[in-house]
């Protein structure tokens, strides 16, 4: 059985819609370094060029954030999932920029 990847909606267009992807086992950089060979243009939201993950990306293996397993080293087998989340932001100050209605 492979290792399962959620994909969020905002990378689902590297991968053809598929909210669900496969890999093989091994490291979560080795995990992530397939799906940028079988998905082009998905590693690079994920990993800067310096082969971190980006800030805005939070990473889950079987519901625990990598940042306090091994980070990218963390070991992935047979039938764990990995999640992917993009960090949301935003709220007060972008609502700040809006053009306030007119007062009658």
């Amino acid at each position: 059985m492979p290792v399962e990847v959620q994909i969020p909606q905002v990378f689902r267009r590297h991968t053809n819609g598929a909210t669900m992807v496969q890999a093989a086992p091994g490291t979560l950089r080795q995990v992530l370094g397939a799906l940028d060979a079988g998905y082009p243009g998905l590693g690079a939201q994920l990993l800067t060029p310096q082969g971190t993950l980006h800030r805005f990306v939070n990473v889950y293996v079987n519901q625990e954030d990598i940042r306090f397993l091994h980070d990218l080293e963390t070991r992935v087998a047979d039938g764990d999932l990995v999640t992917i989340l993009p960090a949301v932001a935003g709220g007060r100050a972008a609502a700040a920029r809006l053009p306030r209605p007119a007062r009658r």
